[in-house]
């Protein structure tokens, strides 16, 4: 079978989109979750463009990502310095990439007005560029700027940009429709005269979307041969975004029949689709193709009584394939959506109870790695997946926060939840004594451990940070592993419902260990209620961890 490599972008052309922004957190996580699921190539970033992209790079190297590769992306040199000196080229190689990415412009008009060169001197940049990176890169891949647009501007010249990028020794050549505006018909004839040139050359294929085509465009550039396919999840990007891979990548399985990613992958785009949007802090696209809410709901009427008696009737695949739901919302099965969709995501079977308890402890044994010594208990994992979709309505969301999932399953199991501890009250003071002076907030707490009650008071840089300092003042002599501990991010978002001051928030914060990351979650109308939910499950999940590891 025919396979097509998965070129992901998110990371880098993804966060070029306006009020799209991943702290490096975000972006290790991103890229593990990635690499989990089996993308071929991840674009970290541009090192050198900017301090986060460079700490990337360096921070990566600690994780096993499997067959997944890690690209740095860059342009052709400069065009008054060899390649040798170019400060941008240098830190390419600092990063340690295997795999290397550099543009370079195809069009004339792009040379001359933009890059205020010769023609001649262009196609030497971008061999010379090339050149000089690829006994430095495992692969090189060489993306073709505007290439589209170019070459219904000339076609000869940007024909010879890409006998340039072969002469440096590009392994594929990705032609990009940079602004978004080629037509498929045109795409697909300009794809034609390219192979017809270089017909033993890999190509691949970058789509932007400012015509909404970039997914019509991308599918269409790998049907006419095209083996990688650049994009971004959810179709994050600059403008109106990138190829949405989250739509590419089932139309090539289930619509193609080609080979990308793995079946529990696919299934598994839906759960992909949302992480990206938590950790954007972004509210999902409810009527997104295959993974939005909406994808697959049908309102009542004749739709509904079709599809009760065959999917088939109104729907162009299965939703499981993707891990998606079906709803009928004015239906006798109204509600259960967001039971169904957590009890699929934890790989519990709808209609197969034995199974799905088997199914439920064994996705709590990968989250906890206790050597599967949880016993079976049917009405205990019902009781929290009815807990799970009585948090979800009130604006919990845990696709980001495992570990907060993951206790609230211990919970309800019985006899696996241990409390580390007990709050007896907390009282935060944000003290402010002149305009021209920061607030000085100061938390006091008092907690119980066994029979020890602790009273402790600590200041912080904000009134979240004060209480979680008394917090670990209070229980590092007892816990005293609680000081390999760092919160690594922390995100608040405001809920639809009341307006103004008044609404709920839920808290997200990001927290890590030297050898695991997990997240927790909080919801509130009290923006330090939600914070300190999610900062008690993420202490009592890394106290949890280390008991079980030490055999306790």
């Amino acid at each position: 079978m025919r396979q097509v490599k998965i070129y992901d972008t998110t990371l880098r052309d993804g966060t070029q989109a306006e009020y799209f922004n991943l702290s490096l957190a975000d972006k290790i996580r991103i890229a593990r979750k990635l690499a989990e699921l089996g993308f071929h190539y991840i674009e970290g970033g541009w090192p050198g463009s900017n301090p986060k992209d460079e700490e990337f790079f360096e921070e990566i190297r600690n994780y096993n990502l499997g067959q997944t590769r890690v690209a740095a992306f860059g342009s052709t040199h400069h065009k008054d310095r060899p390649p040798d000196s170019d400060p941008v080229f240098q830190e390419l190689l600092i990063s340690r990439a295997p795999v290397m990415t550099i543009f370079g412009k195809s069009s004339i008009f792009q040379v001359k007005e933009i890059l205020q060169t010769t023609l001649e001197r262009n196609l030497e940049l971008i061999t010379g560029s090339l050149a000089y990176l690829k006994p430095k890169a495992e692969e090189l891949f060489y993306d073709a700027e505007h290439f589209f647009d170019a070459f219904k501007e000339n076609q000869d010249y940007a024909l010879k940009t890409l006998e340039a990028a072969l002469d440096g020794g590009a392994d594929v050549l990705v032609l990009c429709d940079t602004n978004g505006g080629t037509l498929t018909s045109e795409l697909a004839e300009i794809i034609k005269a390219v192979k017809k040139r270089f017909r033993k050359t890999p190509l691949g294929i970058h789509a932007h979307n400012d015509s909404e085509l970039a997914v019509a465009n991308s599918l269409a550039a790998v049907e006419l041969g095209c083996d990688q396919v650049q994009g971004t999840i959810n179709g994050f990007g600059e403008r109106c975004g990138n190829a949405n891979l989250v739509s590419i990548i089932p139309a090539l399985k289930l619509k193609l029949g080609l080979d990308c990613l793995s079946d529990d992958s696919l299934k598994r785009m839906t759960e992909l689709s949302r992480f990206v949007y938590e950790l954007a802090n972004i509210h999902p696209n409810r009527y997104q193709p295959y993974v939005g809410q909406s994808a697959f709901a049908h309102k009542g009427g004749v739709h509904a009584a079709a599809v009760k008696r065959n999917p088939k009737a109104y729907e162009h695949i299965t939703p499981e394939a993707v891990g998606n739901v079906r709803a009928i919302p004015v239906s006798d099965l109204s509600g259960r959506g967001n039971i169904l969709l957590k009890a699929q995501e934890l790989g519990l079977e709808a209609h197969a109870h034995d199974r799905a308890v088997q199914a439920a402890l064994k996705k709590l044994d990968e989250l906890l790695n206790l050597g599967g010594k949880l016993p079976p208990a049917e009405s205990s994992i019902k009781v929290a997946l009815e807990k799970v979709k009585e948090l979800e309505s009130q604006g919990y969301q845990f696709e980001t926060a495992d570990a907060s999932l993951a206790l609230l399953l211990m919970a309800a199991l019985g006899g696996y939840y241990k409390e580390f501890f007990k709050l007896l009250g907390y009282r935060v003071i944000d003290q402010k004594v002149g305009d021209d002076l920061p607030p000085v907030p100061e938390a006091s707490i008092r907690v119980k451990v066994g029979l020890h009650e602790v009273h402790t008071a600590a200041l912080g840089n904000g009134p979240v940070d004060a209480l979680y300092n008394a917090l670990l003042k209070a229980l590092v002599r007892f816990y005293p592993r609680l000081t390999e501990m760092r919160l690594e991010d922390y995100k608040v978002r405001v809920l639809p419902g009341m307006s103004g001051t008044g609404a709920k928030v839920r808290v997200n914060i990001e927290s890590r260990d030297a050898h695991d990351w997990w997240g927790t979650v909080g919801v509130a109308t009290d923006i330090i209620e939600a914070s300190w939910q999610a900062l008690v499950d993420g202490i009592n999940y890394k106290l949890f961890k280390d008991e079980q590891k030490s055999g306790k």
